[in-house]
């Protein structure tokens, strides 16, 4: 078989793809643009990709494709249907960067409730060195025990969240956006309810009909102004300039972002006028970038393609 790697830039310059070459012939493309797949991809059996586009337009040309591989959970790149009428399989990968993700959350959450970059430019000012008390602490913040703490997709990093708020002391309150009831110990209320009840309200929910669009200004405007929130899924799940608006106007008190609408960040985007890093601290998609998490996600993708050689359909979703 021949395999290409569309991007493996995306997976880190410290990524070994040895692994692959038991399959057969490995192509490795630092990066690859819709406009070059076709080129890339014509004499392909398997590609593995992440972010590119999967449709007719982009593999219409590879006659031999049997076997599409995701290193990636989510799956809005690909064309099920065209895959579906073709014949063509395709594998995600579930569940490798729960740990990470979760981890990400807790790091994005104290950087703006502690305000830390205020505290650590104190010191590093030399502020602290000239002062007469032992402590300083003109930036006031709160202890996470006690608080209640919302989630929006309580999916396996969801649920890992809940997990590990609830030893901090938090109460957990959970909402489904598209109404499914959660089999899990955690509250579940409705809509409104969350946004007025939590102090910090974190996304773990896929990008669908429900979620695109579901932070907006309306919806921070329900939010206390105490409040924290974090988005951790899908850009497109927060209208981002409501979200500026809801900064600018103090309707909550911070966020932390590792998604955004469109990736690389673009330029115009409203958040970027944000420079106060006490309000909001954006990263650059990489919450599930930690090493293991990435070691594992490629681990999983030379098991898919061994699952598919063998007939096994785990992690298959075309």
């Amino acid at each position: 078989m021949k395999l290409v790697i569309l991007e493996a830039d995306s997976l880190g310059e410290d990524m070994i793809f040895t692994p692959f070459e038991r399959f057969g012939e490995v192509v490795i493309y630092p990066a690859t643009t819709a406009e070059q797949m076709p080129q890339r991809v014509k004499d392909a059996d398997v590609l593995i990709a992440n972010k590119v586009p999967i449709n007719e337009e982009t593999i219409g040309q590879a006659e031999n494709l049997k076997l599409v591989c995701v290193t990636a959970t989510g799956i809005n790149n690909l064309d099920g249907e065209y895959l579906k009428k073709r014949g063509i399989a395709a594998y995600n990968v579930a569940g490798y960067s729960t740990d990470g993700v979760a981890q990400h959350t807790f790091a994005l959450l104290f950087y703006v409730l502690e305000k830390l970059n205020y505290y650590d430019q104190y010191v590093k000012s030399g502020e602290y060195a000239r002062g007469s008390c032992f402590s300083h602490f003109s930036k006031s913040f709160f202890e996470l025990a006690g608080k209640t703490w919302g989630i929006i997709g309580m999916g396996a990093i969801g649920r890992r969240v809940a997990e590990i708020a609830a030893v901090f002391g938090c109460h957990v309150i959970c909402y489904s956006a598209s109404g499914k009831k959660y089999d899990s110990a955690y509250e579940q209320v409705g809509f409104d309810e969350l946004l007025e009840r939590a102090d910090i309200l974190s996304v773990h929910a896929p990008l669908n009909e429900y979620t695109e669009g579901l932070m907006n200004r309306e919806a921070f405007r329900k939010m206390k102004s105490s409040a924290i929130f974090l988005n951790l899924a899908r850009g497109a799940i927060v209208d981002e300039e409501g979200l500026y608006q809801a900064l600018e106007e103090n309707d909550i008190a911070g966020a932390g972002l590792d998604v955004l609408c469109k990736e690389p960040m673009d330029s115009a985007n409203p958040l970027l006028k944000i420079q106060d890093s006490g309000k909001l601290i954006i990263t650059p998609h990489i919450a599930w970038a930690a090493k293991e998490t990435r070691f594992r996600v490629v681990d999983e993708v030379v098991k898919n393609i061994q699952r598919f050689t063998d007939g096994d359909t785990k992690n298959r979703v075309y």
